[in-house]
Order: C-alpha cells, then structure tokens, then sequence
C-alpha cells in the first residue's frame, strides 16, 4: 500500500531519532495528557494506557491516511514506579537505589489509524542491570541536567555517565521506542517501512541485540 503520513506524538528527541532510522518522513504532535498514575494500578498497565491515551489524544482530529504513534515509558524497581525525578534530590535518591541492581523498563506503543479508528497497542519489557557507579559519578551526572526529564532519573545512552552494565534485551526499549515491535505491529497493517527498522536499530546503536527474531516472529 501506498505510505501513510505518520504522526509520531511525542515531544522526545530519543523517539524522534528512533523513528527516523525508519526512512519515512513524520510530522511531531505531541499529546499533552495527564501522566499521574492511578491508585493501584500496575506498571505495564500504567505505560499501556498511557501510550493509548497519547495516540487518543493525538488523532482525534486527523482523517485520510494519517497514522499516530505514541509510547509510553517507565522505570520499576522493586515493583515501583521510577518516574521523571522532581529535583536534583530525587534524582540522586533514583540512582542510588538502583546502583548495581537490575530494574525493568517498559515500554508501551500505540498506533491509531485515522481512516477506520483501528489501534493496535504492544508492550516491551526489559531488564537493566545497572553498574556499580559511584556517589561522585551520580553528583556529575547530576550536574550534567541530564537525569531531569528521564524516567528513573538516567538516560541509558549518556556518554559521559553510562550507568548501565552489560545489556541483554530490547536496548531501544530503554531509549523509549522498541522499533522491533514497532516494525512488527505496523506489518499487520500491510506497512513497511522504508528501511529495515530492526537492523538499522543494531546499527545506530551498535548492539547486537539478542532478541530482535524473537520479537519479530512473535505472534499476538
């Protein structure tokens, strides 16, 4: 068929240079929804709405070809969630709790397609384990304004603080947008992409993901 316009409703550099390893041109709309989570919910829950509520919020007023994506991404430890941190404190408080551990990062994806209101929704969960870092690493991250505007307080590609250890899952799931789901989903829809998503992924990230055919010929 022939190429939707894509939306992609996120305001997020990381999603955006994600997106583009695509080939495919997109226009930004960000969906400006309230991210509070709810009492009791669970975390993939949480992600999942939210990622569903961003492509809401962002195709409601589009017709013809149109095609929203939207993602949704949190940190959990222990159960709970790590959310962007309020202040240099939080964040501190975030990275050392994770230190030398493993926490899980989700990731959800929402497509809504304007001409039929079809949406398909997807999860990615992976596990990172974090590197033993120091309390002065954690001051100059910190003073870097870097861990301000991230779920659990990090970004997973800083070059300067690289927290994490040794990665064995989804590592574009950590940035904020899983491309082998993505690529996956946007297949059932009879959509391909211009360039091979989840090899130019490996490439731009120099990463030879572990999980890429799993993901890939996995069957909702």
């Amino acid at each position: 068929m022939s190429s939707p316009t894509l939306i992609l409703a996120s305001s997020s550099p990381r999603r955006k240079e994600l997106l583009a390893l695509s080939g495919d041109q997109f226009q930004i709309k960000p969906a400006d929804i309230n991210e509070d989570v709810l009492h009791d919910e669970e975390p993939q829950n949480y992600v999942g709405r939210l990622a569903r509520e961003k492509a809401a919020a962002a195709g409601n007023d589009l017709a013809g070809d149109a095609i929203v994506l939207a993602a949704d991404t949190t940190v959990v430890l222990d159960g709970a969630i790590l959310a962007k941190p309020i202040d240099e404190a939080d964040a501190r408080q975030m990275l050392q709790a994770q230190r030398g551990r493993t926490h899980i990062v989700y990731t959800a994806i929402s497509g809504k397609r304007a001409s039929d209101g079809a949406q398909f929704n997807d999860i990615c969960a992976t596990p990172v384990p974090m590197r033993d870092y120091s309390d002065a690493e954690i001051d100059a991250y910190i003073a870097t304004g870097d861990p301000v505007d991230k779920a659990g307080a990090y970004a997973i590609q800083h070059r300067g603080f690289h927290p994490v250890a040794e990665m064995s899952g989804c590592h574009a799931n950590v940035i904020g947008l899983p491309l082998c789901h993505l690529q996956r989903n946007m297949k059932k829809w009879d959509i391909e992409f211009k360039a091979n998503l989840s090899l130019a992924c490996q490439e731009y990230l120099n990463y030879d993901c572990p999980v890429t055919e799993k993901i890939l010929a996995w069957e909702q």
